[in-house]
């Protein structure tokens, strides 16, 4: 299978994202290539990658290598997680031509690219996605966080990796669970923005979720793409690249009100939150019936036990609209929303009273089905 290759162009410098197959075989060659050639490696790794992607990392770079296994999950994405990798750079006397390495999901991603970017005030980063949740979302457009007891990804930077690796041979390690994750991630690029990648994707969607070759790699390059274009137009998230959290404020507020139990992961609240957000739309004449009933018909096909009263009921209403409040998009007392007009079409300044929410957040648990 060949190559696919992104240039992502920022004001804070350019990286390439690369898509394709076996690219880990040829790790080391692939770093010089993009002149990152470092004295020293700090690895950062998930627990549950197989160990046999590990061992062919280890042969592939060789040179002073250190290994920092890291248990991802979403409790552990916090400033105590950072602490441990800035002590290790500082204790081997890493510099900032040296290189951190994030082998794994968005978590491991985000937590290893806060800390490069606070290190010396910023160390080369590598990022290597291993969840095709990350593939498509996390490791592109150079976002870092953690969360705190207040919410999620409330500290953190705008730091842009140095290049990106994904290698879709990773995904064949994957539970289905983790899959549809990320295929909500693809679902929403094509939401917010490309209306004929949408209708690809609903009449691919068995044999992108099977990972059938040349469909899931044409699924990972286009929503790549899209999500590259918007962030090489607004990169600090000023403007346009707050499309892209679209669904994402009640998904957010979903994980924090479960205290980011596993009961729900970031890509299953982000599937609740696109259906929330579509619902906000229908209900406010901003989303047709007919566009509505596709999406959701969609993301039923994706998983149909999916539900919002799978993990809530009417008297967590108001813990999730706290949440919701203390979101880091909203800029008054109101809560503002990412909602759609049309497949291919959204609009973000959309500001909503908290009285607004709070009753259309109690309404989805006595009713979750299209009207």
């Amino acid at each position: 299978m060949k190559k696919n290759k992104i240039l992502v162009n920022t004001n804070n410098g350019s990286y390439s994202i690369l898509i394709g197959t076996g690219l880990i075989n040829n790790l080391k060659k692939i770093l010089n290539s993009y002149s990152i050639k470092s004295s020293k490696y700090l690895v950062v790794f998930d627990k549950n990658i197989p160990k046999k992607y590990i061992r062919t990392i280890k042969k592939s770079i060789k040179k002073k290598t250190i290994f920092l296994k890291f248990s991802s999950n979403e409790k552990n994405k916090n400033q105590k997680s950072v602490n441990s990798i800035l002590n290790i750079l500082l204790k081997n006397s890493f510099n900032r031509n040296d290189c951190v390495i994030a082998v794994g999901g968005g978590i491991i991603g985000d937590v290893s690219a806060f800390a490069s970017s606070i290190f010396k005030r910023g160390i080369k980063f590598v990022n290597l996605p291993t969840t095709l949740l990350a593939q498509v979302d996390s490791s592109i457009g150079g976002k870092t966080g953690i969360n705190t007891k207040f919410g999620k990804n409330l500290i953190g930077s705008f730091y842009q990796p140095s290049l990106v690796i994904s290698d879709i041979n990773f995904l064949n390690s994957l539970p289905k669970r983790e899959i549809v994750c990320g295929y909500g991630e693809i679902l929403k690029h094509s939401i917010i923005a490309d209306k004929k990648f949408f209708v690809f994707l609903s009449k691919n969607i068995s044999k992108i979720l099977k990972l059938k070759k040349g469909y899931i790699q044409k699924s990972i390059y286009e929503s790549c793409l899209i999500k590259k274009k918007i962030v090489e137009k607004d990169e600090k998230e000023k403007n346009l690249r707050k499309l892209l959290n679209f669904g994402h404020t009640f998904a957010h507020a979903y994980e924090a009100a479960l205290s980011y139990s596993k009961k729900l992961n970031h890509g299953e609240a982000v599937i609740l939150g696109i259906i929330s957000a579509c619902e906000f739309s229908f209900k406010k004449k901003l989303l047709s019936k007919i566009e509505y009933k596709l999406i959701k018909n969609h993301i039923i096909k994706l998983d149909r036990s999916l539900r919002l009263s799978k993990f809530f009921n009417k008297k967590d209403a108001n813990k999730i609209v706290k949440f919701m409040i203390a979101d880091k998009k909203n800029i008054n007392n109101k809560i503002n929303l990412v909602l759609l007009k049309k497949i291919g079409k959204a609009k973000f300044k959309n500001f909503y009273k908290v009285t607004d929410i709070l009753k259309f957040t109690k309404n989805q648990f006595t009713n979750n089905s299209i009207e």
